[in-house]
């Protein structure tokens, strides 16, 4: 089926904003996009008009850190409870997702890996692009919410057989310091697996050289790791330094809004990756859940341990771009390329999926971006061509 969109601002990556447009689609994939007021695809060659009513078009939202939403966590999860954390992510605009797994025994991860693989092109919502584990590969030192009774050392064998079930893509973060030879990042990269530094002790110089070796990006920058410090910079000053891609927890409690600017001012718009990091209370009530082995407690939005350790987020990643937009005095349209091309990138799907481009599946918001509210105003979602309601 041939759809086109019209009379739309559409978004254009590289410049970072909307331009008046169109964009033509069929069997899921952009066909074609049109930067300028001109009427450049014919209507009646189309099976499907949507008339933007002179508002933004812009890529669909990616999220490569979220272990779950809707009130369900990818590591627990049934094909049912997949189904309905996918359509919870699609209706607020992300519309592909890496499901990310934490800490847990081996055989959990594998059942969990497999059930995602499974459904990746079947969830009748946002599409599951990927896996991202985080969990076992963590230093004791940087747990966080994950219970040191389901840590394991990094293990290049046991990561192949994590492979069989899982499949590609797969991005891992990990402590890469306990990775003495370098065996397990090794056989990652080999794989074609993308690598996080994460819940790491590492030195600057450890994580500096984890980047010149084996690409990493930061997860999560700042939590689960050492802070900036004046006698070692450890992994954030290595973050700032290196060139690799920094994913960002935008709620304002994870990270405050002066240091999300400064963030900002140290690595440049091209490197900074919004997640949520969202655990199974994101889009559901206040309560008692469980995330990485541990119980944990959401009382105004905001997930502890019992010990008092951040447990996660309750962030939609719609609420990140507006928070981001806002506390680092930027626009919308420039705070969108760390919710969609970037992170995209950070695991290797650029032009795949966050961008509206030829040969990009054809994932796509129709929005009402307010720059004075700090709004992105969703009206209607599209996931491969297909509408998702509410």
């Amino acid at each position: 089926m041939r759809l086109l969109v019209d009379n739309a601002r559409v978004y254009n990556t590289e410049q970072r904003r909307c331009i008046p447009g169109s964009m033509l689609c069929a069997d899921g994939k952009i066909i074609e996009v049109n930067f300028g007021p001109e009427d450049k695809f014919r209507r009646e060659n189309a099976d499907y008009v949507i008339n933007a009513g002179g508002e933004c078009l812009i890529p669909g939202l990616v999220d490569v850190h979220t272990h779950g939403r809707a009130g369900n966590d990818f590591n627990f999860a049934d094909k049912a409870a997949m189904k309905e954390m996918a359509h919870s992510y699609a209706v607020s605009g992300t519309t592909s997702l890496f499901p990310t797994l934490a800490s847990a025994p081996f055989s959990e991860l594998c059942r969990a890996a497999e059930l995602i693989r499974s459904l990746r092109a079947d969830t009748d919502g946002a599409e599951f692009i990927g896996i991202h584990l985080e969990g076992r590969y963590l230093s004791p030192e940087k747990r966080g919410a994950h219970d040191a009774g389901l840590l394991a050392k990094p293990d290049a064998d046991e990561l192949n057989r994590f492979l069989s079930f899982a499949g590609i893509p797969l991005h891992v973060s990990a402590a890469l310091e306990l990775d003495a030879e370098g065996r397990f990042a090794a056989a990652a990269k080999s794989a074609g697996v993308t690598l996080g530094l994460a819940h790491t002790a590492a030195t600057y110089s450890q994580a500096l050289e984890a980047y010149r070796m084996w690409n990493v990006s930061f997860t999560h920058l700042y939590n689960a790791m050492p802070p900036l410090h004046h006698r070692d910079g450890g992994a954030v000053l290595a973050a700032f330094e290196s060139g690799a891609y920094a994913e960002l927890i935008c709620d304002g409690f994870h990270i405050c809004p002066e240091m999300i600017k400064f963030t900002l001012g140290n690595t440049g718009l091209e490197r900074v990756v919004l997640i949520t990091d969202s655990m199974a209370a994101a889009g559901a009530p206040d309560g008692e859940y469980m995330i990485a082995g541990n119980p944990a407690v959401v009382r105004n939005g905001i997930a502890r341990t019992p010990d008092g350790a951040l447990a996660g987020s309750t962030l939609s990643l719609d609420k990140a771009v507006e928070n981001f937009s806002r506390f680092c005095d930027i626009s919308l349209a420039d705070a969108l390329v760390c919710a969609t091309a970037n992170p995209a990138a950070e695991v290797g799907l650029d032009g795949t999926v966050g961008c509206l481009a030829s040969g990009a599946r054809a994932d796509f918001v129709i929005c009402r971006m307010d720059e004075g509210q700090k709004s992105l105003g969703i009206r209607r979602v599209f996931v491969a061509g297909k509408e998702i309601t509410a």
